[in-house]
């Protein structure tokens, strides 16, 4: 399933250090194979209809949106920064 990068995702993910980069470039090969993929824990973010979470680690945290013929990635961030505007 094709990924499309928001220009949002883009510069959060370029503000990132590049250590954090390199987990997010990771669960993108997870999310590209597989969106339900256990490592991700997926879920519906709530408040949202639409949109999904999916961990990076522990703090960081990716939304993104699921249609038919692709997947939108949203945002990336610390937990609470992320889902402050998923």
């Amino acid at each position: 399933m094709p990924i499309i990068l928001s220009g949002r995702f883009v510069r959060q993910y370029d503000r990132l250090p590049l250590t954090m980069q390199r987990k997010v470039d990771k669960a993108l090969l997870l999310l590209d194979a597989n969106f339900s993929h256990p490592g991700l824990r997926s879920h519906p973010v709530q408040g949202a209809p639409g949109i999904f979470e999916a961990y990076i680690d522990q703090k960081y945290r990716l939304t993104y949106e699921r249609h038919q013929e692709n997947l939108i990635l949203r945002n990336v961030d610390n937990h609470d920064d992320c889902l402050r505007e998923p």
